[in-house]
């Protein structure tokens, strides 16, 4: 059989989901694991033999592999990465931990700041300095360093971060620290600052690279792993892996930079948002993605997701800037909360139902699971709330319990003084305001009426609670695509290659040689070119865009605009900085007097399309009878249980029309509708749900 699959293999939290979509019919096959927490690679290697047989389909017929993990940005969140060292230029030494000098919450006198990953006692001082023009101010001392790096490893050393002075402006230094370290350590994981993060700025430079290297022994440990268990099954297609930026490179890439991936989970949620969205009409979208273990929201603006150039991980308090570890990647802007399936319901001390952060993850899992658990969570909620089919649970790989959930729910509404059904759909209710308030913040930061989006509801969990977090925020319409469940896992299939590259200009307008800054734009390019080509994509095919992050001289701060296309010279002084007051003027109104603009980072974009890809309707559709029966089911509008109806998704073909209240299934995830909303499929299998204000 030719090669006709392509393979996304999604980890979250709590579910491993695994899709093969054949690009030439259009069918989908899928699996949903259990994550397996103690090594990931396992859950997806069961995931991919179930596949294997249905339908006829063998190892030889993937034609590419495409993946995306939460795996790395957990390992900073939970703090169980390498044990890291640092190199820096003497005097610097405590750079990364006294950062800004600025506190998140400037009135909180406990007050927990993000801990460094490298401790001080691993963090050592080498002599040697460059200046910000690059010129060697101190040459590095060889010997000193090899001292260092002795007594580094002595203590358990396994991976090593050089963040020397100004090396983004020459990495002489970085690179001769290098070459010593290797030949002396050579089983040593190294991460050089301008490699990983070539920005100005010394603090958020350190932040990126030790992230970059304490990460990097389970990168590399993981993947190689994965593709030699894939090639045991006899799968041998090209891998790749999604960045947090919503593109693909290649396996090496990855594991040399593997910082670049701390969001890749979320940002094919956000991907295949935008693409459903766009085949239902609409062009803006929230995008909302719910798991078993917590909730993506990302905005769409006009077909497209914003992407960000920086991003802080494992932040203190979720929601406040400051608070986490800043990192110099661009990634698609999004904002996460600790509010999945598995999310554990509590009374805090003031006596108040609160659910997560806490989650139950998928070891032990929820309580119906009967893995173990015994805390009440999300699912265990929705289960008593008649959302949930219990012999149909992950398309009936699984079974839940609902007595299990039962119980276990009882003690919380005795102390909370209610019936289990309240305190269930208190949960619910909980956990939508939840994500809905998190949504508000997050349009309002970015200047936009949220009312002005149609949510677009994807994950496992992201059906089931969809209509009333679209209720809360006053939209008028919710779609939620076929095979919702494993959307991420699509969403790698139809994304790009794609390679951002940054270097530091810090010049003034009147400074500038443009022939200068249009050569070294190049030599970004020319990098760029190199990962595209090497990912398996022609560098000609691909799209480039040039951008900068411009300032007026004095101000502390960036704003990152698009450049028109090059080649730059002395005439291209006038238009560049016409571009970046018109810019300046949209964000603050006005500009100031007299005041000379400044480029200080140039950034390039390479992206290239895969050649053909499309998402097409499930070809497994049937057109036999929806309605497949019933079950009693709480509306808070009804202020009791209903007898509802239950749809079969798959038999819905399009045109097809019902009202709310209904349970509408499929073998991954289960959207649940109230009783003011109508609903329809359209060409592409969609449900597009239009909301009353009724209900």
């Amino acid at each position: 059989m030719a090669e006709t699959y392509s393979l996304g293999i999604d980890i979250g939290g709590t579910f491993t989901d695994i899709v093969a979509y054949d690009q030439a019919t259009g069918q989908i096959i899928k699996a949903k694991e259990l994550t397996t927490p103690d090594d990931p690679s396992r859950g997806v290697i069961t995931g991919i033999r179930n596949l294997l047989g249905v339908d006829g389909t063998n190892a030889e017929d993937f034609s590419r592999m495409v993946h995306a993990t939460t795996l790395f940005t957990n390992s900073i969140i939970t703090r169980d990465g390498a044990k890291t060292g640092m190199l820096t230029t003497a005097g610097f030494r405590d750079a990364v931990e006294i950062g800004r000098e600025r506190k998140f919450e400037l009135y909180d006198i406990f007050i927990s700041k993000p801990e460094p990953l490298v401790p001080r006692d691993l963090r050592a001082e080498v002599p040697e300095r460059t200046g910000p023009n690059g010129e060697i101010l101190t040459p590095i001392d060889l010997d000193a360093l090899r001292q260092k790096v002795d007594e580094l490893v002595a203590q358990g050393v396994e991976s090593l971060a050089i963040v020397f002075l100004h090396c983004y402006a020459n990495p002489a230094h970085e690179d001769a620290a290098i070459e010593v370290i290797s030949a002396d350590h050579p089983d040593l994981f190294i991460s050089a600052s301008h490699d990983v993060s070539p920005e100005i700025r010394e603090y958020e430079r350190s932040s990126t690279t030790s992230a970059n290297a304490y990460v990097k022994p389970l990168a590399q440990r993981y993947l190689d792993n994965l593709v030699t268990e894939a090639g045991n099954l006899g799968v041998k297609a090209p891998f790749f892996m999604m960045l947090s930026n919503g593109g693909l490179t290649h396996i090496e890439e990855a594991k040399s930079r593997p910082v670049l991936l701390l969001e890749s989970g979320p940002a094919a949620g956000a991907l295949v948002a935008a693409h459903f969205g766009a085949a239902a009409g609409e062009k803006n979208i929230l995008a909302f993605d719910m798991g078993g273990t917590t909730a993506k929201l990302a905005m769409v603006e006009d077909g497209r997701p914003r992407v960000a150039y920086s991003f802080e991980a494992a932040r203190e308090k979720r929601f406040v800037v400051g608070s986490g570890l800043p990192m110099n990647i661009s990634t698609i802007e999004l904002i996460e909360i600790g509010a999945g399936g598995g999310s554990i319901a509590h009374v805090d001390a003031m006596g108040l139902l609160k659910v997560g952060p806490r989650s139950a993850g998928s070891e032990p899992g929820p309580v119906c699971y009967g893995r173990g658990g015994s805390e009440p969570t999300v699912t265990d909620a929705d289960l008593l709330l008649g959302y949930l089919n219990p012999g149909f649970f992950a398309g009936g790989s699984m079974q839940i319990d609902r007595g299990a959930a039962s119980t276990a729910m009882t003690p919380l509404a005795s102390s909370l003084g209610l019936s289990v059904p309240e305190v269930a759909w208190g949960i619910h209710d909980v956990v939508n305001e939840n994500m809905a308030s998190a949504a508000r913040v997050h349009i309002a930061e970015q200047g936009h009426d949220v009312r002005e989006f149609t949510l677009l509801a994807t994950g496992g969990a992201g059906p089931v609670h969809a209509y009333y977090v679209a209720k809360k925020l006053g939209l008028k319409r919710l779609i939620c695509p076929a095979s919702a469940g494993v959307a991420s896992a699509l969403g790698l299939l139809i994304a790009p290659a794609r390679v951002d590259r940054t270097g530091t200009v810090a010049q003034r307008f009147s400074e500038i040689d443009w022939q200068d800054l249009e050569a070294q734009y190049k030599v970004l390019e020319a990098d760029a070119s190199l990962v595209i080509e090497e990912t398996g994509f022609l560098p000609a095919d691909a799209i480039v865009t040039r951008l900068a992050d411009m300032r007026f001289a004095g101000q502390g701060f960036e704003i990152i605009l698009e450049l028109p296309d090059g080649p730059y010279n002395e005439n291209s002084a006038s238009p560049l900085r016409e571009t970046f007051e018109e810019v300046y003027r949209e964000t603050f109104a006005r500009t100031p007097p007299d005041v000379e603009p400044e480029i200080i980072n140039i950034r390039v974009s390479m992206k290239a399309e895969v050649p053909g890809v499309r998402i097409n309707a499930d070809e497994k559709t049937t057109a036999s009878e929806p309605k497949t029966g019933s079950r009693p089911a709480y509306f808070p509008e009804n202020g009791e249980f209903v007898e509802t109806t239950v749809y079969n998704r798959n038999a819905m073909m399009p045109g097809y029309q019902f009202s709310g209240p209904a349970i509408i299934e499929e073998s991954e995830s289960t959207l649940i509708l109230g009783s003011g909303a109508k609903a329809r499929v359209d060409s592409q299998l969609n449900l597009i749900v239009d909301l009353t204000e009724e209900g």
